[in-house]
């Protein structure tokens, strides 16, 4: 509280105290600062931290100020009374669209032992400008700008959400602030997790996506095998639709802006609109055709022509017209158009369409979807996980459903085939005939089919062994990560005991690692743990041996059939090739070391390789207190 008063003087007419207590006729301005200081210190709820809690999503603790003209400056919104700030609630932060500045902030207070690195989530990856300072009192400790306004790589953390570091020893309280601005809906969802627990967290979710994009990627293949086997428009629109609704989708959540164009800010708004007029372009077309407006609906067919002419003139003016007016037009023009397309689907099941009933309930369940998501946008449901996956959700099923509509559309074009042939052609022999080749024409699209399983099933196989690696490699060094190595480990413990080999376990620390980062920042620090990872994976020769991040800058060598003195010998050449290394920073040479635990064992059960690692993790932490650079055999 006492940090706090200090700077509300501080920052008052150029920071000087005295000029501030000497001049009476602006005593009354101070004395209200003075009570925002002791507000914000005493009465402003605190999200508190401690080790049993993973995650904290930050709603009530959270007080915000609209800020119209987009003109305040952190001493001006840290000055304003305390009745300036509203309460924010219950429910994550949600503003819908509209073109303010809003300011937001939070205390954050340790009140166990000192924690793990913690990290703040904003979990809106379109937000256009996110400015977040972190407060002790009146020292900034960081300061960070973010927003998909500026080049992905710039992120503190690089991943789609943004991610804001937290370091809190123990006992202390700091205050986050945040400027957030968006021609998007202003949606600030945040959530203060502990490092691993959210990037556990969050291979739950790209396992999600990466099925998500999976079925859309099989669905485009089938389309397309479909369309070059037929060589009809319907298959084709069905195909662009299926590419551009994902395409939008990995818009939307920040994957295209991480991995298609990192660099591309300008149009990573624009992309939001193409795929959007995109998608609702090409559904138009595809229903226009596959429901044969033009013979049944003439005038549904009218307005889906409509739709695709006015998608494309926004897909069009989004080069030159300012974002948030065609974004909520497009969305206007999609839910009309996907209301349409759904009631002609109903009036063509109502008049006996059989392909018509799978095509409806199909669109209906994207169109409930899409709807969820933009009622959330314009802030008419409340935003949470299910409605910000509802588009993925509703778009896969419906996407599989409508595959089925297509199927069920050949097939009664091809009942209708057979019967056309059996009125024209009266008689035994060529009923006969009809029959042979309606048997060939079977036994070829049995093939076909069997065919596009097959290439389904691998297709399937290889993104699931894709994602298999992804969940066991460490994303910051390109090693495996500590699931991996846990499971590797047990395997190699239980055959060295099944065949009575040795075995032996290196734990490595980066020494000071800490200060490091405190001087030279997380990004160097993330660059250091990278060259260390390829020092050691190059000083470990024999292909049998394992290595992994273990964690933080922790790192874990598994050698199989291998004694204390060859594990020594390892160890050492591990420690001489991290010492001897190149790390630079602004042209200096920085010295790097690490301190290594060794412990070796010839197995006498099938579990334990929980105690071996206990045992070098000792013997790692006697290497430290030695004076660290330094090896140390477990005994």
């Amino acid at each position: 509280m006492t940090a706090w008063f200090f700077y509300a003087v501080q920052s008052y007419e150029g920071g000087s105290l005295y000029s501030v207590t000497t001049r009476k006729a602006d005593m009354t301005r101070l004395l209200a600062i003075i009570l925002l200081c002791l507000w914000s210190g005493a009465g402003m709820a605190a999200a508190e931290l401690s080790h049993d809690r993973l995650s904290l999503a930050v709603t009530d603790e959270l007080s915000y100020l609209r800020d119209d003209g987009g003109q305040l400056q952190r001493a001006d919104v840290l000055a304003r009374p305390p009745g300036a700030w509203q309460a924010n609630g219950a429910e994550p932060f949600s503003k819908g669209y509209n073109s303010a500045t809003w300011w937001l902030r939070f205390n954050v207070r340790n009140t166990d032992s000192p924690l793990p690195r913690k990290l703040l989530e904003i979990a809106y990856p379109v937000l256009d400008v996110v400015e977040v300072w972190v407060m002790a009192g009146t020292e900034v400790k960081s300061h960070y700008l973010l927003g998909d306004k500026r080049p992905f790589n710039d992120r503190p953390i690089r991943h789609r959400q943004f991610l804001v570091p937290l370091e809190l020893p123990a006992g202390t309280a700091d205050t986050v602030l945040l400027r957030v601005k968006s021609t998007s809906s202003v949606q600030v969802p945040l959530v203060l997790w502990d490092e691993h627990a959210f990037f556990d967290h969050d291979q739950g979710l790209l396992l999600g996506q990466g099925i998500y994009f999976g079925t859309m990627l099989v669905m485009a293949l089938y389309s397309l095998i479909v369309f070059l086997a037929l060589r009809d428009r319907t298959y084709l629109y069905y195909l662009l639709y299926v590419l551009s609704l994902p395409l939008f989708v990995a818009s939307l959540n920040g994957l295209s802006f991480q991995f298609l164009w990192p660099t591309a800010t300008r149009w990573n708004d624009q992309a939001l609109i193409v795929t959007l007029a995109s998608t609702t372009a090409f559904a138009a077309l595809f229903t226009w055709r596959f429901l044969l407006f033009s013979r049944h609906l003439p005038l549904l067919a009218k307005g889906a022509v409509g739709f695709v002419v006015c998608s494309l003139l926004i897909a069009i003016a989004s080069f030159f017209l300012p974002y948030a007016l065609l974004i909520r037009l497009q969305i206007v023009i999609s839910a009309a158009g996907c209301l349409s397309i759904l009631l002609g689907g109903a009036v063509r099941w109502y008049r006996g369409d059989v392909s018509a009933r799978l095509y409806t309930i199909a669109w209906a369940t994207m169109l409930l979807g899409g709807m969820v998501l933009a009622l959330s946008k314009f802030r008419l449901l409340p935003q949470s996980v299910f409605t910000e996956y509802a588009t993925q959700t509703g778009s896969a099923v419906g996407v599989i459903l409508l595959s089925f509509a297509l199927v069920s559309r050949i097939n009664e074009e091809r009942r209708r085939r057979h019967e056309a042939q059996q009125e024209v052609f009266e008689g035994a022999r060529l009923l006969q005939q009809v029959q042979v080749e309606a048997l060939a024409a079977q036994r070829k699209a049995n093939e076909l089919l069997e065919q596009r399983v097959h290439e389904r099933t691998e297709a399937l196989e290889a993104a699931n062994l894709k994602l298999e690696a992804l969940s066991a490699t460490d994303q910051l060094t390109g090693m495996k990560n500590r699931r991996h190595l846990d499971r590797m480990l047990q395997d190699e413990y239980a055959r060295c005991f099944r065949y009575q080999r040795s075995i032996a376990v290196l734990l490595l620390d980066i020494d000071h690692f800490k200060r490091f980062n405190d001087v030279w920042g997380h990004l160097v620090g993330d660059d250091c743990l990278r060259s260390v990872a390829r020092t050691m994976m190059e000083a470990v020769r024999i292909h049998t041996d394992r290595i992994a991040r273990y964690g933080g800058e922790e790192f874990c060598v598994v050698l199989p059939e291998t004694g204390a003195e060859g594990a020594a010998v390892v160890a050492e050449r591990i420690r001489v090739a991290v010492e001897s290394m190149s790390f630079e920073v602004n042209g200096q040479r920085i010295p790097v070391t690490v301190s290594v635990g060794v412990a070796a064992v010839v197995p006498d059960a099938a579990e334990g390789s929980r105690e071996l690692v206990k045992r070098a993790d000792a013997a790692l932490y006697q290497a430290k207190g030695d004076g660290r650079n330094g090896v140390v055999i477990a005994l």
